[in-house]
C-alpha cells in the first residue's frame, strides 16, 4: 500500500511540476498572464516545457560522444517532412499521459494543443517523409545520427480547392513560432558563389588551387532534437538558413541608395526562402542548384569541424561519418567533399578521393528518366567554377578506368559519363553520385533489380556488389501509435507493447484472425476511425458520408503515373452502370483522393480539376442514391495522414508497374489494416509476398509486360475500340458531361490517354476495373474482411524503418548501437547547472 501511494506521489509530484513549467512560459517566454493567453501561447508554453525534456537527453548523448568516439550517419536531404512535433514526442518519451494530466489540471486539452500545432512542411511527399521516418528510427536504434537539410522560410505551398482548381498559398509554417528549434549561429559556415579559380603553389611548390567566389553567403543552423522511442538518445535534426555576410550597407543607406543597403541580405535569405521554387525558368532552376548546394557545403563543413574536435586529422574521416545522400539533390557533396580536402586542408587528389568514396553512400529514389536530375554545364560553372573543375577530372579518371576495362565500347563511355554530351552539355549528377560512392542503394526489391538491370546495369557490370536493396520502411510509432490510438490499444491489449520497436511481433496477431471477439473489436476500431473521418467531412466539407461505406482512398502526389485518373475512370463506369440501370446493386462506396500537384505541371493539375468535376456531378445525381460519394481532401499533409490511414478500408496503390521506386503510403495503410488494390509496382511486390497474394487485390501487367508492349507497339486507341465501357466513360467526358458542357476542360487529357497513354491505363483498365468488382463483392462479407484486415496489419513487421536502419547499418554505414547512459542531470532546484568541466575550451561539438 505505502509503495503504491509513493509511487503516486512521485506521479502527482511530476505533473505538479509540469503545470509549473507551463505557467512558467506563459509569463516568462510568452510575456502574457493566463488572463491574456492565446491557444498558440499555451500551445509554445507546452511545447518549450517538452523541449526542456528533451534537452538534457541531447547533452547526454553528446557527452557520449565525446567520451567514446562513435561512427554518426549524416543523412543528407533536400527534405524532411518531420509532421508535427508535439505528440510524437510526446509518445516517444512516454510522457503522453503526464502532459495529458498536467494540460488537464491546468484548464487546458493536450487534444485541442496537438491539432493546434504548424506542420513545418519542409517536403513534398514521400522523400522528406521517408528522411523523417529515418530519423525516428536512427534515434529509437540508438544510433548516433544527424540529418542535415534546409530551414525553408516557406515551406511546401498551402493548397486550396476553389471552382475545382488547385490555388497555391503561401506556407508561413514559422508564422506561428516554432518552440523545437534552438539557433546555434557560433555554428555558422560561410559558403562561396561564382567568381573564378587561380593557380598558385604550395610551401613545397606543389600546385594548387584557389577559388575566388564573387559572393559570400553565411548559413547559420538551427538544431531540432529528435528523440528515440522510450531510450536515452536524442539525435538531431540540423536545418541551415542562409543570412547575408553583412547584412546592411551604411555607406549605400547614407548616399540615399536604400534598396542597396540591404540588397545582399535579400539576395541571401532568397536561398532558403522556399521550398522547390518553379524551375521552369531559368531563375528557378539557378536558385534550386544554390540551395543544394549551399545546405551540402554547410553540412560537410560542420562534419568536418565535429571530426577535427577530436581528431587532428581528417585521414580517417570516414571512421567518424557515414553520409548518406537521399536521392541526387545532395550529390555535390562529392565534388564539395573533394574542393573541401584539396583547396581547404591540402590533401593530394588520390588521398582525398579515397575518403570521398569511403565517406559518402547514395540512394537513388526514381526509375523515371525525366527525374534523374542534371544540370547545364553553363550554369553550373557560373555558380561553382571550381567544382566543374573538379567534376571534369573525376570524369577524364574514370572514364579512362572505363576504356582499360571495356575498350573501344564508345556506347558504355557515353552512357556513364558524368558528362552528357548528346546535345547541350549536362552534368548528370545520378552519374556523379555513383562514381563518388561506396555503396548504391534501391529502395525496394523491385527498384534495386531494375537499377541493377536497366537503370545503372552498365555501373552493375563494372561494380558488382555496389548496388544493394534496402526497402524503404515506416516508423510504427508515428504511423500506429499517433495516428490510430484505438488500434494501438487494441493490439497491445493483446500482445503487449514490445510490438512498438520490434514490429515482427504484430505475427502474434494471426492466431486472432479468427477469434470472433477480436474480430469484433478489430472492426470497432475501423468503424470509430471512419465516424471521425464522416465527423470531419462534415464540418470541413458539408457533406453526409455514410461511415457504413467502403472507404477507398488514394491520396498521394498528383502526378500522372501514379494514375489517378484511373481511379476516376472505374467510377465513371460505376456511374454509367447506375445510370443505365437505376436499381443495380453497387455497394456503396466512398472515393478519397488528396495530394498535391506541382505548380508547373499543368496535366496534374487539370487531373485534380477531373476528379473534383466528377465528384461535382456524381454527388448531385438524385439516381446514385448514395451509393457513391467522393471527396477531395485538400492541403493533405501528415497531419491529415493521421486521420485519413486509420480509416481507409480500401489502399489505391495503381501506379504502372515499374514507374515507382517504392511507396510508403502502401506501407501506412496496410499497417492500420487498409487492404490494398495494386499493380506489381515498387513495394507492393514484397507487401504482396508478405501478407500473401490471398490478402491482396492484384491487377495489371508486370514489368516485362509493360515492355513487350511498349516494344511491340502500344496503341491506347485500339483498347477505346473495343472495350464498349471504356469508350462510353471517355466519351462522356469528352461530351462535356462533367464539365458544364466545355467540351474543351479535359481535351488535353483525354488526347494524352488516346494518342500516347504513356502510362497505359487503357491496357489495365479492363482488368483493374473487373478486380475492384471483386473488391466490392468481399467488403460485404464483414468477417472475411476483417481478417484479411488484421493479417495485413500481423505480416507487415518488415516494413518498419526501424529493420530498414538496420539494414542500412550493416549493409552500408557498417554502424552499431551507441546506448546513453544518463549521467548529466536536469537543471536542480537549486540553479547550478552540472558539474564544471575540468578543462574549458572554446570549442562546441554540437
Amino acid at each position: 500500500m505505502s509503495s503504491s501511494k509513493n509511487t503516486t506521489d512521485s506521479r502527482q509530484e511530476r505533473i505538479n511540476k509540469l503545470k509549473r513549467a507551463f505557467a512558467y512560459n506563459i509569463f516568462y517566454k510568452q510575456g502574457v498572464t493566463t488572463r491574456t493567453a492565446s491557444l498558440n501561447d499555451y500551445y509554445l508554453a507546452v511545447s518549450y516545457t517538452l523541449r526542456d525534456q528533451m534537452q538534457h537527453l541531447f547533452v547526454n548523448s553528446v557527452e557520449a560522444l565525446l567520451e567514446k568516439d562513435s561512427k554518426i550517419v549524416c543523412y543528407l536531404s533536400a527534405e524532411f517532412l518531420m509532421g508535427p512535433h508535439l505528440h510524437n514526442n510526446l509518445v516517444n518519451l512516454g510522457l503522453y499521459d503526464e502532459f495529458a494530466q498536467a494540460a488537464k489540471e491546468s484548464g487546458l486539452n493536450l487534444k485541442e494543443l496537438i491539432d493546434h500545432e504548424e506542420e513545418p512542411g519542409l517536403g513534398n511527399g514521400g522523400l522528406g517523409r521517408l528522411a523523417a521516418c529515418y530519423l525516428d528510427s536512427l534515434s529509437s536504434l540508438q544510433i548516433p545520427a544527424i540529418g542535415y537539410g534546409i530551414r525553408y522560410e516557406y515551406g511546401m505551398f498551402d493548397q486550396e480547392i476553389v471552382d475545382g482548381w488547385q490555388k497555391e498559398l503561401s506556407d508561413r509554417w514559422l508564422h506561428p513560432g516554432n518552440p523545437w528549434e534552438i539557433k546555434k549561429p557560433s555554428m555558422a559556415c560561410d559558403v562561396g558563389f561564382g567568381g573564378h579559380t587561380e593557380v598558385y603553389h604550395g610551401e613545397r611548390g606543389n600546385r594548387r588551387i584557389r577559388w575566388i567566389p564573387a559572393r559570400v553567403i553565411t548559413g547559420v543552423p538551427y538544431d531540432t532534437p529528435v528523440p528515440g522511442y522510450k531510450v536515452n538518445n536524442v539525435n538531431l535534426l540540423r536545418l541551415w538558413s542562409a543570412e547575408a555576410h553583412t547584412s546592411f550597407d551604411f555607406e549605400d543607406f547614407n548616399t540615399g541608395d536604400y534598396y542597396g543597403a540591404v540588397e545582399d541580405k535579400i539576395s541571401a535569405e532568397t536561398i532558403t526562402k522556399v521550398l522547390y521554387p518553379n524551375d521552369e525558368q531559368f531563375l528557378g532552376k539557378q536558385l534550386r542548384l544554390e540551395q543544394q548546394y549551399f545546405f551540402v557545403s554547410c553540412s560537410l563543413q560542420d562534419m568536418i569541424r565535429i571530426h577535427l574536435f577530436t581528431q587532428d586529422s581528417l585521414d580517417n574521416f570516414y571512421d567518424d561519418f557515414a553520409a548518406q545522400l537521399n536521392d541526387t539533390h545532395p550529390a555535390v557533396a562529392v565534388p564539395e567533399l573533394m574542393r573541401l580536402l584539396m583547396d581547404v586542408h591540402l590533401y593530394d587528389w588520390d588521398k582525398a578521393w579515397d575518403i570521398t568514396c569511403k565517406t559518402l553512400c547514395y540512394t537513388n529514389h526514381t526509375l523515371l528518366p525525366e527525374a534523374m536530375e542534371k544540370w547545364q554545364i553553363d550554369l553550373f560553372g557560373s555558380l561553382l567554377p571550381r567544382h566543374l573543375e573538379i567534376i571534369f577530372e573525376i570524369n577524364r579518371r574514370f572514364l579512362d578506368e572505363v576504356r582499360v576495362k571495356y575498350p573501344g565500347d564508345e556506347g558504355r563511355l557515353s552512357r556513364m559519363s558524368i558528362i552528357d554530351e548528346s546535345g547541350a552539355r549536362y552534368i548528370r549528377m545520378a552519374n556523379l553520385a555513383c562514381i563518388g560512392s561506396k555503396a548504391i542503394n534501391g529502395v525496394a526489391a523491385m527498384h534495386t533489380d531494375l537499377l541493377r538491370k536497366h537503370t545503372l546495369a552498365d555501373w552493375n557490370s563494372m561494380y558488382p556488389g555496389k548496388i544493394r536493396n534496402v526497402t524503404n520502411g515506416v516508423t510504427p510509432r508515428r504511423w500506429i501509435a499517433v495516428s490510430n490510438p484505438r488500434l494501438t490499444r487494441l493490439i497491445t491489449e493483446a500482445i503487449g507493447e514490445k510490438w512498438l520497436t520490434h514490429l515482427d511481433d504484430l505475427k502474434a496477431l494471426e492466431k486472432l484472425a479468427d477469434d470472433a471477439s477480436f474480430l469484433d473489436a478489430w472492426h470497432k476500431v475501423k468503424e470509430d476511425n471512419k465516424q471521425d473521418f464522416a465527423h470531419l467531412i462534415r464540418q470541413e466539407q458539408h457533406m453526409g458520408v455514410n461511415p457504413k461505406a467502403m472507404f477507398d482512398v488514394q491520396v498521394k502526389r498528383i502526378h500522372e503515373y501514379k494514375r489517378q485518373h484511373m481511379n476516376v475512370l472505374h467510377i465513371i463506369t460505376l456511374y454509367n452502370r447506375i445510370k443505365a440501370n437505376p436499381n443495380i446493386e453497387i455497394p456503396p462506396r466512398l472515393f478519397v483522393f488528396g495530394g498535391k500537384a506541382a505548380p508547373g505541371y499543368f496535366m496534374a493539375k487539370r487531373m485534380i480539376k477531373l476528379i473534383t468535376s466528377v465528384a461535382e456531378v456524381v454527388n448531385n445525381d438524385p439516381d446514385v442514391q448514395g451509393r457513391l460519394k467522393i471527396v477531395f481532401i485538400p492541403n493533405y499533409n501528415v497531419q491529415i495522414g493521421h486521420i485519413v490511414y486509420p480509416m481507409t478500408d480500401l489502399s489505391e496503390q495503381i501506379s504502372l508497374a515499374g514507374k515507382e521506386a517504392s511507396g510508403t503510403g502502401n506501407m501506412k495503410f496496410s499497417m492500420n489494416g487498409a487492404l490494398t488494390i495494386g499493380t506489381l509496382d515498387g513495394a507492393n511486390v514484397e507487401i504482396r509476398e508478405e501478407v500473401g497474394a490471398e490478402n491482396f487485390f492484384l491487377f495489371g501487367l508486370n514489368v516485362e509486360e509493360v515492355m513487350a508492349l511498349q516494344a511491340s507497339g502500344y496503341d491506347p486507341m485500339d483498347y477505346y475500340n473495343r472495350n464498349d465501357e471504356l469508350k462510353g466513360v471517355i466519351d462522356l467526358i469528352a461530351s462535356g458531361h462533367f464539365s458544364h458542357g466545355d467540351r474543351e476542360l479535359f481535351r488535353p487529357i483525354l488526347s494524352s490517354l488516346l494518342y500516347d497513354d504513356q502510362y497505359m491505363l487503357f491496357a489495365d483498365y479492363q482488368e483493374y476495373v473487373d478486380c475492384q468488382e471483386r473488391v466490392g463483392k468481399l467488403f460485404q462479407n464483414k468477417k472475411e474482411w476483417t481478417r484479411m484486415s488484421i493479417l495485413n496489419t500481423a505480416r507487415m513487421g518488415k516494413f518498419s524503418s526501424d529493420r530498414s536502419i538496420a539494414d542500412y547499418s550493416k549493409k552500408i554505414w557498417d554502424v552499431q548501437p551507441f546506448p546513453v547512459e544518463l549521467k548529466w542531470q536536469r537543471l536542480p532546484e537549486n540553479g547550478v547547472l552540472f558539474t564544471p568541466r575540468k578543462e574549458k575550451t572554446k570549442k562546441t561539438l554540437l
